[in-house]
């Protein structure tokens, strides 16, 4: 299991989206790498390590299944997660994709799947407690 922290790329031309399923998964313990314009997610792509592909699937300038298309090439062991606002998409619209979350996704098992696919779990509470403090109470 990746006990490290899961860094995820994200890619939505939708700033609010891209800012608040960031600070969502943030929170869930991911490390989050955004990206609004497919083409630029490209270029970052050759340069940046990543985990995992979390890609929106209606852009404007390439849709989200012709940019995971792309970065199969790129990085083929690579996971990639295809967001959209339909219940379901034809199969010819996830040959590169890993998974697809649709219209009534629930955050829970988007995260699950997102954990499965990276082999990560969640992250690690450290509680810290002084020396002094654990040995008084023994």
């Amino acid at each position: 299991m990746n006990h490290g922290m899961t860094t995820v790329f994200y890619v939505d031309d939708n700033a609010r989206s891209r800012s608040v399923l960031s600070t969502v998964l943030a929170d869930c313990g991911f490390k989050m790498i955004t990206a609004a314009d497919p083409v630029e997610a490209l270029c970052r792509c050759r340069e940046t390590c990543f985990d995992l592909a979390l890609l929106d699937y209606e852009m404007l300038s390439l849709t989200g299944s012709q940019l995971a298309r792309e970065i199969k090439h790129l990085t083929p062991n690579v996971p990639i997660v295809l967001l959209s606002g339909y219940a379901a998409l034809p199969e010819t619209e996830l040959v590169f994709v890993d998974a697809h979350f649709g219209h009534g996704t629930h955050l829970d098992d988007l995260v699950g799947t997102m954990r499965r696919l990276t082999n990560s779990g969640p992250p690690t509470r450290v509680i810290q407690v002084s020396t002094t403090a654990w040995s008084d109470s023994t």
